[in-house]
């Protein structure tokens, strides 16, 4: 698969905790009644859907689907930050 590299990086730094969540990621993670561990879950046992530029900072941001805990369906979007952590944009229930 394409992103399998990539998303085998993002789960290392999940496994590590080794990631940020933005102030609107933890926003949409409360509007949708999920926890981090919800969107932990789902890194762990998704897979990237998408990759998109971001328009901003022209850097690559992916799509991540996978389950929550409850075994609902969740998308992540994540990117590596510049420090090296996952960057945990926004998170939203499909």
């Amino acid at each position: 698969m394409a992103f399998d590299r990539m998303l085998r990086r993002m789960r290392d730094l999940v496994r590590a905790s080794e990631y940020v969540l933005t102030v609107h990621g933890a926003d949409e993670i409360e509007a949708d009644g999920l926890s981090v561990f919800d969107v932990e879950h789902c890194i762990l046992t998704g897979r990237i859907v998408k990759r998109q530029r971001d328009r901003v900072t022209g850097e690559w941001k992916y799509l991540v689907e996978g389950r929550t805990l409850r075994g609902t369906r969740a998308t992540v979007v994540a990117k590596i930050g510049p420090t090296g952590k996952l960057v945990l944009i926004t998170v939203y229930a499909l």
